[in-house]
């Protein structure tokens, strides 16, 4: 596919975006998460912290050159990534801002030196009930001197904070290579069943963690023999969801106030009258190498705020073009550099009831973006 450049408007939209971090755009129990998280860590370590908040905007060298990514990594693709030109992107990690951090701390050390990094990152994602375009990251760096490091440190350090985040849940780690840590995990935590039991047990990816790289302490100028520490990044979104029970991404942002009045704090979710969800199915040609990814920032553009009413955009099933009987191509007017994709989007807003003439505009909306065939079908009323 082609990459494109955020435009004007995007930018605009992404940059207004409420971080739910931030004590000074508002209070929000996403808060007191941060306020956990840090009084775990200094209950347990003697350490000096610093809370550090960045423009969104940043160098494509900081959030990838600098972090060890590699030239040619899948990362940095625009399908992925934000891109205001080659250079200048929306970050998609908080650790884009450590490199200079670390940098600074090239003389004495206290025992532990703790940087919280909260804030939003801007990403293309899929769209479902964990998954958004913007959701907010916590990156935790504790840089130590090596004398005091021992194999304890990392396993304690994740430990410890999801204790504190999620006391009732059970969690495990699974190796997973990162480029600026060595030894790197991921964290999965266990979603709890639902309460007749018929909901299946998940494991939920909330982060990963890992040892500083050595290389990457050295690219900074440190000593990684007097040097280390470990990074954590985790997604604040999904903790908040998991910690409360709350069932649907959407619902933290939503300002409806039997919705709004729950996002204060963090005791249990209670439900809000469940909405019907309405279902449409549609046929549509894309661009061969299009991902689910790339699908729903399409959706979430053509949409604008009506976005909030798609609750899911499933792929159903997927054909090339040879695969397809004559009739199927025709009905598509689908090309051969196009693949064939049937797409079931689950439409239901959270709090608000909708029609079925509602419903079938939005099928018609993300139809008219998705779809390349020459040919089209429209839902009708």
């Amino acid at each position: 596919m082609t990459a494109r450049y955020l435009t004007k408007d995007e930018l605009i939209h992404a940059l207004e975006l409420r971080d739910l971090s931030c004590a000074s755009q508002g209070e929000h129990a996403m808060q007191m998460l941060l306020s956990q998280g840090q009084a775990a860590i200094e209950s347990w370590l003697p350490c000096t912290t610093q809370t550090l908040k960045a423009n969104p905007l940043v160098w494509a060298q900081e959030n990838y050159d600098a972090l060890g990514y590699p030239k040619d990594g899948p990362a940095r693709e625009a399908r992925y990534t934000r891109y205001l030109n080659d250079q200048l992107m929306l970050r998609t990690q908080m650790s884009s801002h450590v490199p200079q951090w670390l940098k600074s701390w090239s003389g004495s050390l206290p025992s532990y030196r703790l940087l919280m990094c909260p804030g939003l990152v801007y990403r293309r994602d899929c769209i479902d009930r964990w998954h958004c375009a913007e959701p907010h990251q916590l990156d935790m760096w504790l840089l130590t001197d090596k004398n005091a490091r021992s194999k304890a440190l990392l396993p304690n350090m994740v430990q410890r904070l999801l204790t504190a985040w999620l006391p009732n849940h059970s969690y495990c780690t699974i190796e997973s290579p990162h480029p600026y840590t060595d030894d790197g995990i991921q964290m999965d935590v266990r979603l709890h069943k639902g309460p007749d039991q018929s909901q299946e047990s998940e494991w939920i990816e909330i982060g990963e963690a890992g040892w500083i790289a050595e290389d990457l302490l050295q690219r900074m100028g440190l000593d990684p023999k007097r040097w280390s520490g470990v990074a954590l990044g985790v997604g604040l979104d999904r903790i908040l969801m998991l910690r409360k029970g709350i069932p649907d991404i959407r619902l933290l942002r939503n300002t409806e106030p039997r919705v709004a009045m729950q996002m204060q704090d963090l005791s249990p979710w209670q439900n809000v009258s469940k909405q019907p969800k309405i279902e449409r199915d549609l046929s549509v040609a894309v661009p061969i190498d299009l991902d689910e990814d790339t699908l729903g920032d399409q959706i979430r553009t053509s949409l604008g705020s009506a976005a909030e009413w798609i609750e899911v955009v499933q792929v159903l099933s997927e054909a090339d073009y040879l695969s397809l009987p004559q009739t199927a191509l025709h009905r598509l007017g689908m090309h051969p550099d196009q693949k064939n994709w049937l797409l079931r989007l689950i439409i239901r807003h959270p709090t608000e009831t909708l029609t079925n003439q509602q419903a079938n505009e939005l099928r018609n909306q993300v139809y008219q973006a998705v779809h390349q065939g020459q040919r089209q079908q429209w839902a009708s009323n």
